[in-house]
C-alpha cells in the first residue's frame, strides 16, 4: 500500500470508504505515532493569514491522543486560527470530507481560495 498525499480520490470523492479516513490508515501504519489530523479543511491562503473581518478561520484537529492534540491546539493558535477539537481520530473521515466541501466551494463554484469556515456559537 502506498502512502499518499491526500485522502482524495479523483473526481473530488473521498478515496475511502466512510469507515475509515487517511487519517486512521496513517495511524494503522505507523502504529505507536501520535497522530493528530488537522489543517486539511483550507488553503495555502488561509493559512497565511487566517484572519477574517467576522474573526479567525475555525481549524479542526482530531486524535486520541490529548498531548498531540494539544500541541497542535497550540500550533494553529499561534498561526492565528480558531481551534476546535472535533473529537477522536475516527472524526477525521468528516474533516476529509469538510475539505472536500472546501474545494468543492472554492473551485468547482468559483468562491476562490479566500474563502474559510467558521464555527460560531451562541
Amino acid at each position: 500500500m502506498c502512502i499518499r498525499d491526500s485522502p482524495i480520490a479523483p473526481g473530488l470523492r473521498p478515496l475511502f470508504d466512510s469507515a475509515t479516513s487517511g487519517a486512521e490508515q496513517i495511524a494503522g501504519w505507523a502504529a505507536g505515532a501520535r497522530v493528530v489530523k488537522a489543517f486539511n479543511t483550507t488553503g495555502a491562503e488561509n493559512m497565511a493569514a487566517p484572519g477574517y473581518a467576522g474573526g479567525a478561520a475555525t481549524m479542526l484537529l482530531c486524535g486520541d491522543d490529548e498531548l498531540a492534540k494539544a500541541a497542535v491546539w497550540q500550533l494553529a493558535e499561534e498561526v492565528g486560527f480558531e481551534p476546535v477539537d472535533a473529537g477522536p481520530l475516527s472524526a477525521a473521515r468528516h474533516l476529509e470530507n469538510l475539505a472536500l466541501l472546501w474545494i468543492h466551494l472554492a473551485q468547482v463554484n468559483g468562491l476562490g481560495r479566500g474563502i474559510a469556515f467558521r464555527l460560531m456559537r451562541r
